[in-house]
Formats: structure tokens, C-alpha cells, sequence
């Protein structure tokens, strides 16, 4: 021995004195790291605007930090209780990655989708909240494989995320967690800020093999064609000096000097074309004889008359004048949250925005014609027209 450790020897040292369980050949590159640093950055900027649309607060993640870790070393970095999100794909690739928020994180973001102002969320996730964060998660990451769809120019689908509340202060729960995560995986680290109510950290965690094949169809290796083998080209016949009978036998064409005023036998002379064929170097004269004039006039158009008959008007006229159109009266309009709504029951009063005695909007097929004020004709609502909208309809 030279004293020399062998990787297998330093990797176990860095891993805690566990020997890795894939072998240093599947190992991530630094090439596929950042090859799946930049894919998981395009992802997750695709899934903060989605986000931002379902809590209406600003979303911010940063750029990610890509590295190789285990479930023990995974769980002293988060010794907490986390929700874990396992996407599974369906389409376009083969596998599954999951997301790790923490639980204060995921009070907040379904408080927020609930209407909520995210700063009295509920002290305990129930499956109410692991409901939303599902649907949260759904379009996140659906918005994601359509990013990841562009990239790899194949069609890439999910199936409906699950989630899971994971004490990872213990030993790893094989019933929430998947299998890739008992060995190396890679884990790709995000910083999110939504509004002022969160700072925090989530991790997005690939398996190794997930890793390399999504490198390499970011890299084009899997779609670069094969150079097919040039076809053999056709031996070449030998070059040889001809002889007196090959002399005889060629073409008239190929020796103008022998046919010079010698014309064969069925031939014409030289300079006298067949009946029925064209001469030889006809096309060519035509085209060297000079242009002839031509005479060149500006288009006569017929002038438009533009004065209508209005019998023909009045006919084009008559010809829509039984077509029904739906008229409606608004009487005022208002806006709710969806937990408002939820709370509406017989009795409820829903204050519009429109003041007592003030005109109500007539509108027919959903344009503004008229304005009016109720009355009541016998025992049915009625609307008497004060004043006509002189913008065209």
C-alpha cells in the first residue's frame, strides 16, 4: 500500500463512513449538475408564477444549488416535520422527483388560497390543507413539465401529486417516502420568498439515474442522428486509348469535321433541318433577335358610384329585423371571495355597488344600449328608459 485512499474510500469518508450504494460511477458530473441546476431553475421560475396567480402574493426563488446527499445527512439539515410532494411522470420521461416544504410554509400558502391573509394560519395541517397543496402543487408542476416539455421537445405529462407529513427528525418512513431516497440522490436546494410572510428554504430531490437521462436529452445526446456509412461508389472503367474501329463508331455530333459536307445515309446536310424537327441552334437565334415594340397601357378601372339606393338599404335592412337578441338589466354588481361564498346562507344580504334611486344599466347582448329606473307594471318588474347610449352597438 502507498498510502493512497481509492474514491470509493474518500467518498465513504464524506459520506459518513457509509459506503455509497450506487458506486462512484453514478456519481453526477459537473456537467450534469448544471445541466440539472439550470433545468430545476426554468422549472421552478415557471411554477413562481403559477404561484404568484394562486396566492396572490409575490413569488421569488433563486437560483439553485445542486449536490449529492443521503436521507442521514438529508434529515440533520431538516430536523423537522416537512410535506412531502411525490410527482410521478406519466409521459416523456420515467420516474418521479419529490418537493420538501416546510410545514409553516405550507399553513401559509393554504391559508392564502383560502382566502386567508397568511398571518393566522391554522395551527394544524389537516386534509383540508394537504387537499389544497395537492391542487397548488398539481399546477405547479404541470406548469413545470410544459417548461420541461419545450427543453426536451417531447410531450411530458404528470400524475396528480401526492402529499405527505414526514418527520425526518427519525428513522426514514419507507411508506412515505420513496425508494430512490434509501440510497444517493441528488438534491437540488431553492431559497423562496412569498410577499413578507415566508423565507424559507424548499429542495426538490431527483434519483441519480432521473439525473443523467435528463441530461442527456438536455444535451442532445440522445438525439443526435447516426452518420450513416457513405455508399460505395462504382468502380470507374479503364482508360484506354481508342482504337481505329472505335473511331468509326462515333456519333455524327461527336466529329463535325468528318460530317462536313459528307451527310449520312437518312441525314440532311448540315445547315438543313428535318421536316418536323427543329433546327439545331434554333433556340439560341430566337433569343438573340432584337425586341419588338410593345405597346403598353395604363387599366381602365370603372368608377364607383358612391351613392346607395336606399330602397336596396331598407331591403338589407328588413332582412335582420326578426332576429331576437337577449336584453338584461343590471342592477348593480359586487365581488366575493371564495370563502365569502362558501359562507352565504338563506337571509344573507350582498350589498351592490350601485346607490339607491341611481339608473340601472339596459344591456343587449351583453352591450350597454340604455339606462333606466325601475317600476313595477301590475304584479311584474318593468324598466322605463331615461336615457339612450349614443355609442353605436
Amino acid at each position: 500500500m502507498d498510502g493512497m485512499l481509492s474514491q470509493e474510500e474518500i467518498n465513504a469518508l464524506l459520506g459518513g463512513g457509509i459506503p455509497s450504494s450506487n458506486g462512484g460511477a453514478q456519481a453526477l458530473t459537473d456537467s450534469e449538475k448544471d445541466a440539472l441546476g439550470e433545468i430545476s431553475n426554468i422549472c421552478m421560475g415557471t411554477a413562481a408564477t403559477t404561484l404568484y396567480s394562486l396566492v396572490n402574493q409575490k413569488v421569488v426563488i433563486t437560483t439553485p444549488v445542486v449536490k449529492i446527499t443521503r436521507w442521514e445527512e438529508l434529515t440533520s439539515d431538516y430536523a423537522r416535520p416537512c410535506v412531502f410532494i411525490n410527482i410521478y411522470y406519466k409521459e416523456g420521461i420515467d420516474g418521479n422527483n419529490v418537493l420538501i416544504l416546510k410545514e409553516d410554509d405550507v399553513k401559509i400558502i393554504t391559508d392564502l388560497m383560502m382566502g386567508g391573509d397568511g398571518l393566522n394560519p391554522a395551527p394544524e395541517l389537516s386534509e383540508l390543507h394537504f387537499s389544497a397543496i395537492c391542487e397548488a402543487m398539481n399546477q405547479m408542476m404541470g406548469s413545470s413539465a410544459t417548461s420541461l416539455s419545450s427543453m426536451l421537445n417531447t410531450k411530458i405529462d404528470i400524475s396528480p401529486p401526492e402529499a405527505d407529513l414526514v418527520d425526518m427528525a427519525g428513522e426514514i418512513d419507507e411508506a412515505k417516502v420513496t425508494d430512490f431516497m434509501k440510497k444517493d440522490f441528488a438534491c437540488v436546494t431553492f431559497r423562496m420568498t412569498i410577499g413578507e410572510l415566508v423565507d424559507s428554504t424548499i429542495m426538490q430531490l431527483y434519483p441519480i439515474e432521473l439525473a443523467k437521462e435528463l441530461y442527456r436529452r438536455f444535451s442532445g445526446e440522445e438525439d443526435e442522428p447516426q452518420k450513416m456509412p457513405d455508399p460505395p461508389k462504382a468502380p470507374e472503367p479503364p482508360k484506354s486509348e481508342p482504337t481505329a474501329p472505335q473511331m468509326q463508331q462515333t456519333p455524327p455530333m461527336m466529329d463535325q469535321s468528318m460530317m462536313m459536307g459528307q451527310p449520312m445515309m437518312g441525314q440532311p446536310m448540315m445547315g438543313q433541318p428535318m421536316m418536323g424537327q427543329p433546327m439545331m441552334g434554333q433556340p439560341m437565334m430566337m433569343g438573340m433577335m432584337p425586341p419588338q415594340d410593345v405597346n403598353v397601357q395604363n387599366v381602365q378601372f370603372q368608377a364607383f358610384n358612391p351613392m346607395m339606393n336606399p330602397v336596396t338599404q331598407q331591403e338589407n335592412i328588413e332582412l335582420i329585423m326578426d332576429v331576437p337578441l337577449e336584453v338584461s338589466v343590471v342592477l348593480g354588481r359586487t365581488r366575493k371571495s371564495i370563502k365569502e361564498i362558501l359562507e352565504f346562507s338563506p337571509g344573507t344580504i350582498i350589498e351592490l355597488d350601485k346607490l339607491a334611486g341611481e339608473s340601472i344599466d339596459v344591456m343587449v347582448n351583453q352591450k350597454l344600449v340604455a339606462k333606466g329606473e325601475v317600476v313595477v307594471i301590475e304584479e311584474s318588474f318593468g324598466i322605463r328608459i331615461t336615457e339612450i347610449i349614443k355609442e353605436k352597438i
